[in-house]
């Protein structure tokens, strides 16, 4: 389900008001309803896959509970894994082994099969009881906010605010919700346009077209995807559940290091929770780090996409973040002289690798680095500045500013300019969302392909 679409955003109103008219305790059975709906009505030919990795995990936990000897425990994790895995591998990564085995790839798979597959483990591990309830554990995997692009959750925080007869409407999530459309329609979308026609022909492009396209893809990406974050935040809040962060100004991040800490946060905890240390993590001397780092970063490349240009993506991150590594063990000073300065290095080596996620191909990707420093003429900017355009230059200045002086949650004390930004947006964010649905111009989220 595309939240920009007239069914999820004039349905949501109504799912909330009936939801908090309900008896609490039958208010899980209209979720349930309303996540299993809306799924089938945006992706219903995977609508089976996804009812079968439910059954077949649920099934698995409560093998693993009741199974006496380590050996039984581990068999039923073996065959969970081999479930999640070998349903995400046949799906998404068919292409890889000849030609014209690619199949469609089911909505949300690379995120519910992931949080599935971690509530297994954190039984296995002894963390948590199996839910026994059915309805509760589907109502878990299908939840409608975060099912289809995150955040993924760990069972030990969402299952209790299910189970919860008396969880509490949070309005801020009004809030969050009208930042996601605006950094979606109003930024975001206004953005790709420009960075969708300069990757698409790499070879055409000049210096500071390359530049340009490469700099609002970074801002793109963080847009489109936070924006869905904060949407899947927004209304779980105002049905009572409070979602994890999956955001932190990734673009504030003074190294790499610190970047992941603030980038798709789900996702980084867990591979480092299920992957990164179950393989030794950092306590295995210098070599053993090098090699688990690279195999996460790798791993993280080939999440997003059977291509090479994803694992090369996820290569170079995992490469200049052993380099930062091994600078700080040498005792070298390798940060400049200020946090802007260090801002800047990292917002910089972040959009070189971004050039890899975003192009079509590694080729296409050499070609954009290459045209980066040819074409730096009077002319070629004055092309790229009609090419971007006054109006979506004007509109990402608008949409930004607005958000910066937007309050980013209501615990914030309401300002003049907060108040004012609130209006902006609200006015933007509609007119951008009843332009694209008059146009047919609605993009989906770019992490609904993952």
């Amino acid at each position: 389900m595309n939240f920009t679409a007239p069914a999820f955003v004039l349905g949501l109103p109504l799912v909330i008001a009936l939801h908090w008219v309900m008896p609490p305790r039958w208010r899980w059975v209209l979720l349930l309803a309303v996540s299993l709906g809306f799924y089938a009505l945006g992706s219903a030919q995977a609508f089976p896959l996804l009812m079968g990795i439910t059954l077949g995990t649920y099934a698995a936990a409560l093998f693993i509970a009741k199974s006496k000897t380590q050996t039984a425990k581990r068999i039923w994790l073996i065959c969970a894994a081999v479930l999640c895995l070998g349903c995400l591998g046949v799906f998404k990564y068919a292409g890889l082994f000849g030609a014209g085995t690619s199949l469609l790839l089911p909505a949300g798979i690379s995120f519910y099969t992931f949080q599935t597959l971690g509530y297994v483990i954190d039984v296995y591990r002894g963390r948590l009881a199996p839910e026994r309830h059915l309805g509760y554990y589907a109502l878990f995997v299908s939840f409608f906010p975060q099912l289809v692009a995150g955040p993924i959750e760990r069972s030990i925080a969402l299952l209790p605010q299910l189970r919860d007869p008396d969880s509490r409407m949070d309005a801020s999530g009004w809030l969050y919700i009208l930042r996601g459309f605006v950094k979606k329609l109003l930024l975001a979308d206004t953005a790709a346009v420009f960075v969708d026609a300069v990757y698409a022909a790499p070879s055409a492009a000049s210096g500071p077209a390359a530049l340009l396209a490469t700099v609002l893809f970074a801002w793109q990406i963080y847009w489109d995807f936070s924006g869905y974050s904060d949407i899947a935040v927004g209304a779980a809040a105002l049905v009572g559940v409070q979602l994890s962060r999956n955001f932190d100004h990734p673009y504030r991040a003074a190294s790499l290091r610190d970047f992941w800490h603030r980038w798709h946060i789900s996702l980084t905890r867990w591979f480092t929770d299920y992957v990164y240390i179950p393989l030794g993590g950092s306590r295995c001397g210098a070599v053993r780090l090098a090699v688990n780092t690279m195999v996460i970063f790798l791993l993280s490349g080939l999440w997003h996409g059977a291509a090479l240009h994803f694992v090369v993506w996820g290569g170079v991150h995992g490469v200049l973040l052993l380099a930062e590594r091994l600078l700080d063990r040498l005792g070298h000073d390798r940060r400049p002289a200020s946090l802007f300065a260090q801002r800047a290095v990292t917002f910089a080596l972040v959009c070189a690798a971004w050039v890899f996620f975003r192009a079509g191909s590694v080729s296409d990707a050499r070609m954009i680095f290459s045209r980066l420093f040819t074409g730096w003429t009077l002319p070629a900017l004055h092309t790229t500045a009609l090419t971007l355009g006054v109006q979506p230059a004007a509109q990402l200045v608008l949409g930004a500013l607005c958000l910066h002086l937007l309050p980013e949650d209501s615990s914030d004390t309401p300002t003049p300019r907060g108040v004012l930004a609130f209006c902006l947006l609200t006015l933007a964010a509609a007119t951008a969302w009843f332009a694209a649905l008059h146009a047919g111009t609605a993009n989906a989220f770019i992490y609904f392909q993952f």
